[in-house]
């Protein structure tokens, strides 16, 4: 059977290089005899996996010395109760951005440890724009600002990094890290669960500013904690070596083929724009997001007649394009279109969808 276009908002497609690379070290790793998954964690093999998966990182964004980076377990929702017990540090109030359900999530959260003041509210509005800056509403006494630069769900976007002065930013990029460049000394924390565009899901990146570190709460568990996390070397237990594994490949990938994030911004740019060229073209197809702030990476659109939806996925899948259903919580369509889904996938969505409407309109 051929490989399908997959356009999963996540588990998400991984570039075939890396697969290709994976299957043919599966069984022997550069002459070790054993396949990575088999590995102590605490052997020099593994161990050499992990820093370099760890320095390739730091060159692809660029992040600075006084960033710690951590390969951590728990996915993004483990985040959203280890950065209040770690970010507090003896404050009691934190501000937040609610732009979609991932907002929504570590803001409900958030709410066991600390009183959150929201920034910016999105669902009035069922989180298809942001409120311009000039309206957003900062605590001064708050520990921390948290936002989601990309709400994988509704496909809303930030333009903009906050400006949240003095006190610490903190990004959730699970869907948007490593598509462009971006300025790490901008942000006090960035955390990404791996399986948009790191790799398999698994583990769970984060770089945070070493000063915001050593201080969590008594009630913070060791696998959360960041200290604890960094002075072992992301290993305080038995960490996902293989789903580390594959993420350093990704990043070789990412260095190496497409040569670097200035190259993937061109490529990831190009890509939603033909998509949402094809969408706004037409009167049988649309999307719900302010053009100002919609996603690069996740793109939802409906059809004018929702009769249509069975067979249009129905269709698309028989067509060999995956996973085009909308989130349950908003139905429609939604094509996810991160790094590793390649250019020749968004045409042949494009060239399906006119298709499909030429047949149905």
């Amino acid at each position: 059977m051929s490989r399908v276009y997959n356009f999963s908002a996540g588990p998400a497609t991984l570039p075939e290089a890396v697969l290709q690379r994976a299957q043919q070290e599966m069984l022997d790793w550069q002459g070790s005899g054993m396949s990575t998954m088999e590995m102590s964690h605490r052997g020099k093999e593994f161990v050499s996996i992990a820093e370099q998966a760890t320095n390739d990182l730091r060159d692809l964004l660029n992040v600075p010395e006084n960033y710690k980076i951590l390969f951590m377990q728990g996915g993004a929702t483990g985040q959203f109760a280890g950065i209040p017990m770690n970010l507090l540090r003896g404050k009691t109030q934190a501000d937040y951005f609610n732009t979609g359900q991932w907002s929504k999530k570590a803001i409900k959260e958030a709410k066991n440890y600390c009183e959150v003041n929201l920034v910016a509210d999105s669902s009035d509005n069922n989180f298809t724009t942001i409120a311009d800056s000039s309206e957003w509403k900062f605590n001064p006494e708050a520990a921390y600002v948290h936002y989601t630069p990309n709400e994988t769900i509704n496909g809303l976007e930030f333009d903009q990094i906050p400006d949240t002065g003095d006190v610490p930013l903190i990004a959730d990029m699970s869907s948007t890290i490593l598509s462009r460049p971006i300025d790490v000394s901008k942000f006090g924390m960035i955390y990404a669960g791996a399986q948009k565009n790191i790799g398999p899901a698994g583990v769970t990146v984060v770089i945070v500013r070493d000063d915001l570190i050593g201080q969590a709460a008594d009630i913070c568990p060791t696998v959360l904690d960041y200290k604890a996390l960094d002075d072992a070397d992301s290993m305080p237990n038995t960490p996902p070596t293989y789903t580390w594994y594959l993420a350093g490949l990704v990043f070789q990938w990412l260095k190496d083929e497409i040569g670097g994030l200035d190259k993937m911004a061109e490529i990831n740019k190009r890509k939603a724009g033909k998509l949402y060229a094809a969408i706004d073209g037409s009167d049988f197809y649309a999307n719900p997001v302010d053009p100002k702030y919609r996603s690069w990476m996740n793109i939802p659109f409906t059809l004018a007649n929702t009769d249509l939806d069975k067979p249009f996925l129905a269709a698309a899948k028989e067509a060999g394009l995956a996973t085009l259903a909308g989130h349950r919580s908003v139905g429609g369509m939604r094509a996810s279109i991160y790094n590793a889904m390649p250019e020749a996938g968004v045409d042949a969505l494009i060239a399906f969808m006119q298709d499909f409407e030429q047949r149905n309109a």
